[in-house]
């Protein structure tokens, strides 16, 4: 049974290299239909993508790039995008060049749509996929959730705690989990996240009143310093002179307070730390989530997420 991936899953796996180490394997694999995966070497001026299969050269013709390019609805810079990077395809047949050599003839599009009709179109709200960051945009970012077909996760989705940017969690390429939050009247999948990064309690049990940890300072406020523990976890500090967002902190904690879902800090130095987002840690990475809840048992500020479908 094909597993339809982002694209970036297959590349490195032993059977994706075996294929492509003799034209008999990779002549076995059109046979087979077989999704392959290789980075796109150049793309032409006509807009085809070339790849390097080991012993032959393969093509995507412009039409094959991608669902969408020869209707118009997809640009072509999903096609010219993917220079250097991993794409996915099968191989329809072979040709010859002007030169007499053997290519490969391949087609992306073959597989996406074989992924929206035997995997994306079966997905529903609660389900928990991988995937993969494209772009990123103020108001969110892209993810590859299989065989090149992107959606958006908007950035109010990725955390409790408030970032300013996607970038302040994620970087392009990165492979993540997400959670299928909703479809929209086109059928396109929307994301979330911070459904798979813990409560407020399995957060707060890292922590206890008495030490001193890392955090990030995320926003400002009249009456305080909100400083980031954990993506899903923050508390409040009082305000200090010369801080802004995206400062790296040493803070005290002075208590925290599970039915109010606070945790209350000091400040012990604030400095510019500049680094990639740390890869999240993850409290649920598969299976399907009906509801959520983040807030303890109790507390009067309820905040949860249930799944409709």
């Amino acid at each position: 049974m094909t597993e339809y991936l982002p694209e970036g899953y297959l590349i490195d796996s032993p059977k994706n290299k075996h294929i492509f180490s003799s034209i008999e394997n990779i002549k076995e694999a059109q046979k087979n239909g077989t999704v392959l995966e290789t980075k796109a070497l150049v793309c032409s001026a006509e807009h085809d993508l070339i790849l390097n299969l080991g012993p032959i050269k393969g093509i995507i013709p412009r039409c094959e790039g991608a669902i969408g390019i020869e209707s118009g609805e997809t640009r072509d810079i999903a096609i010219i995008s993917r220079v250097g990077k991993p794409v996915c395809f099968i191989i329809t047949g072979f040709e010859k060049d002007k030169n007499g050599r053997t290519v490969a003839v391949c087609s992306r599009r073959a597989v996406q749509e074989e992924c929206t009709k035997n995997y994306l179109d079966k997905l529903v709200p609660g389900d928990v996929i991988p995937a993969v960051i494209t772009h990123m945009e103020n108001f969110g970012c892209f993810a590859d959730i299989g065989c090149g077909i992107s959606s958006l996760l908007p950035i109010d989705s990725i955390s409790v705690s408030r970032i300013s940017h996607p970038a302040d969690r994620f970087y392009s390429g990165q492979q993540i989990f997400a959670v299928v939050s909703a479809r929209d009247e086109a059928g396109r999948i929307c994301l979330s996240h911070k459904e798979l990064l813990g409560t407020w309690e399995e957060n707060a049990e890292n922590f206890s009143p008495g030490e001193t940890v890392g955090g990030i300072i995320r926003s400002i406020e009249d009456y305080g310093v909100f400083v980031e523990l954990a993506p899903n976890l923050a508390g409040l500090a009082e305000s200090c002179s010369k801080l802004y967002p995206g400062q790296q902190a040493s803070v005290y904690i002075k208590s925290l307070i599970p039915d109010k879902m606070k945790i209350k800090l000091i400040i012990v130095d604030a400095f510019d730390a500049p680094a990639r987002p740390k890869a999240p840690e993850y409290f649920i990475t598969k299976g399907h989530i009906e509801r959520w809840q983040y807030s303890p048992e109790g507390c009067p500020k309820n905040v949860s997420t249930v799944f409709s479908r």
